[in-house]
């Protein structure tokens, strides 16, 4: 079973198909004031920020390619992407995901930790109009007064909105 096979992309089913996992552990990473949390598990690596190579015609969100120990990789800015003003400091990272068989890297404002939810941490998403789409959010995790936003970052990546797979 693929860890994909636990993600169903609705709210309800989606707490429901973690609740029977022990525990998931997310990279939890910041755009802007919000955190967000992406499955551990798709997660290659994590560089620092180096300016891509630009790609000609790409949309804005689109940063460019870069070579990463011979395998070329987008690099998308997912701060741009989710409308987000992108500035580039030394905290800006870059996260390397391998998704749909693919590896991308993701362009963050900057990575805070590796957490452990359990499933009584991790809450249905709201079903109310957001910025991001909704089909993208997995669930609302909650630790403290912390609260993530948790992605499906492969169906997000996969998604005819970003046009990286067919």
């Amino acid at each position: 079973m693929s860890s994909t096979d636990l993600v169903p992309s609705t709210g309800a089913q989606a707490v429901q198909a973690l609740a029977h996992a022990d525990g998931r552990q997310f990279l939890t990473f910041r755009i802007g004031e919000e955190e967000y949390g992406l499955d551990i598990l798709r997660v290659q690596e994590i560089r620092s920020y180096e300016p891509p190579t630009r790609v000609a015609n790409a949309p804005a969100f689109v940063k460019g390619v870069v070579n990463l120990r011979g395998v070329i990789v987008p690099i998308l800015d997912l701060r741009l992407r989710l409308g987000q003003a992108g500035e580039y400091n030394a905290f800006t990272v870059v996260v390397v995901l391998n998704v749909a068989g693919r590896v991308v890297g993701i362009v963050v404002d900057s990575v805070s930790d590796v957490l452990e939810l359990g499933a009584e941490e991790i809450k249905p998403r709201p079903e109310v109009p957001a910025a991001m789409d909704a089909r993208f959010i997995t669930g609302l995790g909650k630790i403290g007064e912390r609260m993530l936003i948790l992605l499906d970052i492969e169906a997000m990546i996969t998604s005819p909105d970003f046009g990286l797979v067919d």
